[in-house]
């Protein structure tokens, strides 16, 4: 591509597709060949009295130390072009480089970006409005392919269904670190406990029946079982595009449970791709998706770079510490019978060990918080791929065959002082939901001494009944109100 500079009148020719808690993703609607099939990547600034990690800086002295092996993300002092090169050196080679686009950055004035500030801004839900807006003291943005739509090969202009998971964490760990109290998270996947913080936060309407695992497992029926619950409650995690155009999920906040009305004009969408009988395309097109993740194999390899996470941040946070020459909060947090010789033997190690166990959960924290966007073409007599890294699918219940591509979205590189507000939602996460049980427990418990309780005044009431001389004949019209309620 030719060097641009986006100015005022190049707004008009973005339209909004979405964002989440960084980024605005913005979908080019003009003419210019440089951009056709193109998406934008636009930076967030988030809005006074909301505090997020600074950005905008170049990597600091720390972060440089843990990077220092890649080289290319050591001589640019722009944070946005390193993170660019993140996804291109780092991510890229891990994933595999025909999942991954680094995409490439365009210069923009700060008209573009104020225009296009009050051009999406209808568009936007209004929780993201509330928490932040455009950053437009940004010099450049992030153009990367629609992975969305299909631009080459021999048919342009067919259908295109793309859908869009947000996989989240798909192991449960198994660090020595974690504290006994904390054993829960070695049992339940890290999206269950963190539904119970969004639900109590009012984050969420509903809760999620999601598993994360199940989606990760291997197993075709229980990779089904992840994907219906992602459509039955999508939240933020599951979208659906048709040539581009979102027709099911939110755009920029989350989505609440499906109802019946958003289900049917999910189906009629369907019609034109999926070639099922009335009232199963939905269906059909969950065993599509299902049928890819199973066979690509694409979540191994996704799952492997997860896994880089050993320590969990119980014991990562320790690392942190050593790396950046304090005091440890951590252990100055932990009274004297909970520190054990786990954690103080963490700071005796030597400074590349430190680094290497922040790095890899860094990385770690990057993939569990990205999206896989798998993309569906079908073909006909004649067709040829697209592109040879593309793939073929059959859906054996309406016999036909799909061109697929899979890519893996919003790899961003995770600040290093981000680390301190991973340990503390990681509390958070695992106090609300030992809490919630604690409580289930309590009303259950309750619920039983009720109804035993409930239940003995019945039987005194009956006996006291037959000391005043009803016979059996007579009793048999009485109901006790326990008979009635069950």
């Amino acid at each position: 591509m030719e060097m641009v500079i986006l100015d005022k009148e190049d707004a008009v020719d973005w339209v909004y597709r979405g964002e989440g808690a960084a980024n605005l993703v913005l979908a080019y609607t003009g003419s210019s060949p440089s951009f056709i099939g193109k998406v934008m990547r636009i930076q967030k600034s988030q809005r006074k009295g909301k505090s997020r990690v600074n950005e905008n800086e170049v990597l600091t002295a720390h972060e440089r130390l843990l990077w220092r092996e890649y080289k290319e993300l050591m001589v640019w002092p722009n944070r946005e072009i390193v993170q660019q090169l993140y996804v291109k050196h780092v991510m890229s080679p891990l994933l595999g480089p025909q999942h991954v686009d680094a995409g490439m950055r365009v210069r923009v004035t700060k008209e573009f970006l104020l225009s296009v500030e009050k051009n999406v801004t209808c568009r936007r839900p209004a929780c993201r409005i509330d928490s932040s807006q455009v950053d437009v003291n940004r010099d450049s943005v992030l153009i990367i392919s629609d992975h969305s739509v299909f631009m080459n090969g021999s048919v342009k202009g067919g259908p295109c269904i793309t859908v869009e998971i947000k996989p989240k964490c798909g192991f449960l760990p198994i660090s020595r670190f974690i504290a006994e109290e904390n054993a829960v998270k070695r049992t339940l996947s890290r999206f269950k406990m963190h539904q119970e913080l969004k639900l109590h936060n009012q984050e969420i309407s509903e809760y999620s029946e999601y598993n994360p695992l199940d989606l990760f497992s291997g197993s075709l029926d229980r990779i089904c079982k992840a994907i219906e619950a992602l459509y039955a409650t999508p939240q933020n995690n599951f979208r659906v595009f048709l040539n581009g155009s979102i027709v099911f999920g939110g755009l920029g906040g989350g989505a609440g449970s499906t109802t019946v009305l958003v289900g049917e004009a999910f189906e009629d969408s369907l019609k034109d791709v999926i070639k099922a009988d009335d009232g199963m395309c939905k269906t059909s097109f969950i065993q599509l998706v299902s049928e890819t993740v199973y066979s690509s194999g694409v979540l191994d390899q996704l799952l492997e770079v997860q896994k880089l996470d050993a320590y969990d941040i119980e014991g990562a946070i320790h690392a942190y510490y050593n790396i950046i020459s304090q005091p440890c909060m951590v252990c100055r947090e932990l009274s004297k019978d909970k520190l054990s010789n786990r954690h103080t033997s963490l700071h005796s190690i030597p400074l590349e060990e430190s680094l290497k166990i922040v790095k890899d959960y860094l990385i770690s924290a990057t993939v569990k918080d990205c999206s896989l966007m798998i993309s569906f073409r079908p073909m006909v007599d004649g067709d040829v791929l697209s592109e040879s890294s593309h793939s073929t699918v059959y859906l054996g219940s309406t016999k036909q065959v799909f061109e697929y591509k899979v890519y893996f979205i919003d790899l961003d590189l995770k600040p290093l002082k981000k680390m301190e507000d991973y340990y503390k939602l990681d509390k958070k996460i695992v106090n609300c939901y030992c809490q919630m049980a604690k409580t289930e427990h309590k009303r259950s418990v309750d619920s039983f001494h009720d109804q035993r309780e409930l239940h003995k005044r019945e039987k005194e009431k009956m006996l006291r009944l037959q000391g005043f001389g009803l016979t059996g004949k007579m009793m048999i019209n009485y109901q006790p109100l326990t008979a009635i309620i069950s």
